[in-house]
Formats: C-alpha cells, sequence, structure tokens
C-alpha cells in the first residue's frame, strides 16, 4: 500500500470524507497512539501519556491536549475544542463538505471508494508497511482496526453511539489546556456549520500520515 501522500489528503480529512467527525478523530487517536502518545485506560478511557510527540500538526494537537483529561472516544468526539477544530480542517472550500455538519458531498464519497478499492485491506497476516497503518484505518474503518490494531480497538470502544460493528465504521470517533486556541491560526478556513462535534502495538512512526503496521 502507497502512502497517503499520493491520494494528497492527510489520513484525518480522509476518514472526514468517508466516514464523518468520529472517523477523523479515530485516525488522530490512533495516529497519537502509534507514537505512543495516548494509551487506553480504564472503563474505555484515553489519555495523553508522556511529552508531545514534535511534529504534530493543528488536529492531533487539540486531540492530544483534549486527552490530558481522560475521555471515552464518544466524549472526545463531542469536545467543544475538538469539534471547532474539525470545522476549521480546509475541505469545504474545496468543494468536498458541504458548510453544515461537516457532510462530504457526492464527489468526495466517489473519491474516497476510488481511493478504497485501490488500496485495499491487506490479507490477513501481512500487515502494512511502515506509515500506511493510518491509511488502511482511515480508509477501511473498523475493518482495518479490527485487523491491525485489535487489542487497542477493543480497549478503547465506539465513537460513534449505536453504529454496528460490522462495516466501515469506526470504533474511535472538557477541561484543560485548550490546543484550538494555540494551534487556530494555522487554519485559514472560517470556522462554518455548527459548534455543537495501553497496550502499545506500535512504537515510533510520524505525525499524522506516519505510523508502525502490523496486528498487536
Amino acid at each position: 500500500m502507497d502512502s497517503a501522500a499520493e491520494i494528497g489528503w492527510e489520513p484525518h480529512e480522509i476518514a472526514l470524507l468517508g466516514g464523518g467527525p468520529p472517523a477523523a478523530v479515530t485516525v488522530a487517536v490512533v495516529a497519537l497512539h502509534l507514537l505512543g502518545a495516548v494509551e487506553t485506560g480504564p472503563r474505555r478511557t484515553l489519555c495523553a501519556t508522556g511529552p508531545d510527540p514534535e511534529g504534530l500538526g493543528p488536529f492531533e494537537g487539540t486531540v492530544l491536549d483534549c486527552l490530558r483529561e481522560p475521555l471515552t472516544a464518544r466524549e472526545l468526539v463531542r469536545h467543544t475544542d475538538v469539534r471547532l477544530a474539525l470545522a476549521r480542517i480546509p475541505l469545504a472550500e474545496d468543494g468536498l463538505l458541504g458548510p453544515r455538519r461537516l457532510r462530504p458531498n457526492r464527489g468526495a464519497r466517489r473519491r474516497v471508494e476510488f481511493w478504497r478499492e485501490r488500496h485495499p485491506l491487506p490479507a490477513a497476516g501481512h500487515g502494512p508497511a511502515d506509515g500506511d497503518t493510518l491509511l488502511a484505518v482511515a480508509l477501511h474503518g473498523d475493518a482495518a482496526l479490527r485487523l491491525l490494531l485489535p487489542r487497542f480497538a477493543l480497549r478503547a470502544g465506539p465513537a460513534d453511539p449505536g453504529v454496528p460493528v460490522e462495516g466501515r465504521r469506526f470504533f474511535l470517533g472538557g477541561s484543560g489546556r485548550s490546543r484550538f486556541r494555540r494551534w487556530g491560526a494555522a487554519y485559514e478556513a472560517p470556522v462554518t456549520g455548527d459548534r455543537g462535534p495501553g497496550d502499545g502495538e506500535h512504537a515510533g512512526g510520524g505525525g499524522s500520515t506516519g505510523g508502525g503496521g502490523g496486528s498487536d
């Protein structure tokens, strides 16, 4: 499987187009987990561990700051800072998202489906190359999570209440310091739409497009 750079979007942007805000949050959490910055805690909570990894993008940084206080995946998706950061991901201006509730349009869905077909899930027991785990999760949702990060997916729990276990759904999506205010200037697009959205399988990896592959 090739790098997400071939597609031209960050993994969390691909997930947002394919599965909405819970999918984008899922990919950000997985990216942070692969970097050793987020682990699971009691009662399906997620929490930040250790210092900030270098080179985090604005969205991943916002998610990490929200997890200075342990939250479940569902609580994280609904966190005010996360929802504001989602609204500033610059995809609506490219004609890929509607202005309300970050809904992808038909053209965006077709493009994501094309990339799903081009980058299928690896065969069981053959994890993707380093750097492609996030792309697999962004494109294939819980099927990729159960294949590549089964223990983490099980311990984290679903981000979207009521979704079925099967299909391309996403398992993972306050108080404390707010990285949204610190990173907000990095986004040029205005806020639009509604404002109200460890087991250590891998170590190392890089930022929003990196991360190790394989099963735990």
